[in-house]
């Protein structure tokens, strides 16, 4: 099992960036995929979320109308698209996946996403 994020760097504020996750090694499409992040020192942030066929999603307020969950279950991937970036976004960000109905959970090694002038 894997999960692989890429997509994270070094942007300004007001800037935008897409991360995505590649997936390997469960069935994808059987599960919902979040996004976290977590920032030294404070509790780990549950930023978006999407349900297993991508009908759904959720974020976290801190986010919300700026940041975009999305997913491709051919390619076996999930993305977030994060527009009007702010210093406080700064944060290492991990790919989950949720087991809609086996519950097993699995996490990526995370992104860093740097935000700052």
């Amino acid at each position: 099992v894997q999960l692989v994020e890429s997509g994270g760097g070094l942007v300004q504020p007001g800037g935008s960036l897409r991360l995505s996750c590649a997936a390997s090694g469960f069935p994808f499409s059987s599960y919902v995929m979040r996004w976290y992040r977590r920032v030294p020192g404070k509790a780990r942030e549950l930023v978006a979320g999407i349900s297993s066929g991508g009908g759904s999603t959720d974020y976290a307020d801190s986010v919300k109308g700026r940041f975009t969950i999305s997913r491709d279950n051919a390619k076996e991937k999930v993305y977030l698209q994060m527009n009007s970036l702010k210093p406080e976004d700064t944060a290492m960000y991990y790919c989950y996946a949720l087991g809609a109905i086996s519950r097993y959970v699995y996490w990526g090694q995370g992104t860093q996403v740097t935000v700052s002038s």
